[in-house]
C-alpha cells in the first residue's frame, strides 16, 4: 500500500499535479515528509497539505483488527485449530483442544509419575499422519537423562494405534521421523551443580528463552516437563508431592528435565535439566 501511486489515490487533480511535479510519486514519498516540509516543497497552504495527507493516509492504511479477530483468524488457518490433541479427554478439554501451538506448556512432578511416557506418546502423535489426527511432522528428542526407549515407543504405538503400526513399514517410517539427541555434557554439568547445592539460576537458562522464541516464530507446541527435587532443610517448605530420605527435608527445586516441541513441520521432545529455577 505504501507504494500506491499518488495519481491513483483520488486527490484533486491540481494538488496531484503538484505532487508529480515535485517528484513525489508514491504514498510513501508523501508520508515520509512532515506537513511543514510538504508546504515548503509544494508551495501550497497548510489546509491543502493537511487535507492531502489525511486523504492519502485513509487510502493506504489497512483496516484495524482487534486482537481477538487476529487470534480467531490464526486458529482457523492453523492445522487442528492450533492444538496438538493428547487423546486424553480431560486434559484436552482443560487445554481447549490439546497442547497449544506457539507457547510453552509445563508439566511438573517428581520422578516416576509418567512424564517420559507422556513425552513418548506426544512424539508419536506429532509423527502420526494427518489423516489419523497427527501433525505428520518430525520430532527431535533431546534425551539428557538417557530415558528414551525405542522399544517402549513401539509398544505405545502398537497399543494406541494398532491400525497404523500393524501396517507393513509404517512403524519404521514413523520412528524414522524421531531424532534422538543425548548431550551428556549438559547432564554432567547440571548434576555437579545440584550436588554442590548452588542456589542460583543456571547460566544456561538462555536455552529456555530460545525454545520460547522457536515456539512463537515457528508456531509449534512445546511441552516442558520439570522434575521436583528436595534440597532445603526447612520443614515449612515441604509439599505433599516431595520425597524425604531419612532426616533430610527440603523445599522444592524445579529442574527443567524435558521439553517437547511439536509442529506440522517439526516436533521436539527435550529432556533438558540444563535450565533450572529455584
Amino acid at each position: 500500500m505504501a507504494n500506491k501511486l499518488i495519481r491513483e489515490i483520488g486527490l484533486p487533480k491540481s494538488i496531484a499535479n503538484i505532487f508529480a511535479a515535485r517528484n513525489i510519486v508514491t504514498a510513501k514519498d508523501a508520508l515520509s515528509l512532515t506537513e511543514f516540509e510538504l508546504m515548503e516543497l509544494l508551495d501550497v497552504g497548510w489546509a491543502e497539505v493537511t487535507s492531502a495527507v489525511a486523504h492519502i493516509s485513509a487510502i493506504v492504511c489497512p483496516p484495524y483488527q482487534s486482537a481477538l479477530s487476529l487470534m480467531e483468524q490464526r486458529v482457523q488457518n492453523e492445522h487442528l485449530a492450533g492444538h496438538l490433541p493428547t487423546r486424553l479427554k480431560g486434559l484436552d478439554e482443560a487445554l481447549c483442544g490439546g497442547i497449544p501451538f506457539g507457547v510453552l506448556t509445563e508439566l511438573v512432578g517428581p520422578a516416576g509419575i509418567g512424564k517420559t511416557q507422556f513425552c513418548l506418546k506426544l512424539s508419536l502423535l506429532a509423527s502420526l499422519p494427518s489423516s489419523y489426527g497427527g501433525l505428520d511432522g518430525h520430532v527431535i528428542y533431546i534425551d539428557v537423562e538417557s530415558k528414551f526407549s525405542s522399544r517402549r515407543l513401539i509398544e505405545i504405538g502398537a497399543k494406541s494405534f494398532p491400525e497404523i503400526f500393524l501396517t507393513k513399514g509404517m512403524a519404521q517410517k514413523m520412528s524414522g521421523r524421531i531424532l534422538v539427541w543425548r548431550p551428556a555434557s549438559l547432564s554432567e554439568f547440571t548434576e555437579r551443580e545440584y550436588e554442590q547445592g548452588i542456589p542460583r539460576q543456571h547460566p544456561l537458562g538462555w536455552h529456555v528463552s530460545f525454545i520460547k522464541s522457536l515456539a512463537e516464530f515457528s508456531r509449534i507446541p512445546i511441552v516442558v516437563t520439570n522434575q521436583v527435587r528436595s534440597q532445603s532443610r526447612d520443614e515449612a517448605c515441604q509439599f505433599s508431592f516431595q520425597e524425604m530420605e531419612g532426616n533430610q527435608r527440603g523445599s522444592s527445586k524445579i529442574w527443567f528435565s524435558s521439553c517437547c516441541c511439536f509442529g506440522s513441520s517439526l516436533g521436539s521432545c527435550c529432556n533438558n535439566p540444563s535450565c533450572s529455577r529455584g
